[in-house]
């Protein structure tokens, strides 16, 4: 049975029905006229209807369960049980701490114990997970947990490279930074040199 990873738990203080949609477009008004700007002007009149409608799909990762991706497993491969790797998976998140984008590519790489997925089912795991408010620290732990929790591995590989918004649009205001994790499962996490063979076939292509 596969688990879905769920977001953390809210205490009972913080836990309430969801905000309707015009609730939501209220607190986008509101967020407008904070900023200094009018929002019943012309330009800004439709803006609420659009942010969340767009918020729809920026955040559907929390309507999403990732064992349902990885639901389906190939065990017929004809004795295949060497590592497969993913690498160069585009993905697109916000800050949960700002709020603000961050962007860049995901590498995922397994040994198969069953049976292996098929491979855009890695990358609806990576868009599950990177469609909610997110830390990449969280997120790259996050796809791991899935992944071996619905395919039932012999370990998990996971490279995340990102860059935040929050950190060259604001604060120190520093652009082009990268910022690397890492997660590691079974025999990826007990062998170095494992850990060395998936980062080797990362390098590979470059």
């Amino acid at each position: 049975m596969n688990d879905f990873v769920k977001p953390p738990a809210l205490d009972g203080a913080e836990l309430r029905a969801k905000p309707s949609r015009e609730e939501a477009e209220a607190a986008v008004r509101t967020l407008i006229a904070w900023a200094g700007d009018n929002p019943t002007r012309e330009g800004l009149a439709d803006t609420p209807r659009r942010v969340v409608k767009a918020y729809e799909e920026l955040f559907s990762g929390y309507g999403e369960d990732p064992g349902i991706a990885l639901s389906r497993v190939f065990s017929q491969v004809d004795g295949y049980a060497d590592i497969v790797v993913v690498r160069d998976i585009p993905f697109f998140s916000h800050c949960e701490h700002h709020m603000v984008p961050f962007f860049g590519k995901a590498h995922i790489g397994y040994y198969p114990s069953h049976g292996v997925v098929g491979l855009s089912k890695l990358a609806r795991i990576v868009d599950t997970f990177a469609r909610r408010l997110q830390t990449q620290e969280a997120m790259s732990a996050q796809i791991v947990e899935a992944v071996d929790a619905a395919l039932h591995t012999r370990g998990v590989a996971v490279m995340i490279e990102a860059e935040h918004m929050c950190m060259s649009m604001r604060g120190v205001k520093k652009h082009g930074v990268s910022t690397v994790t890492t997660q590691f499962s079974g025999v990826f996490r007990q062998d170095a040199n494992e850990q060395v063979r998936f980062l080797t076939l990362l390098r590979a292509a470059q």
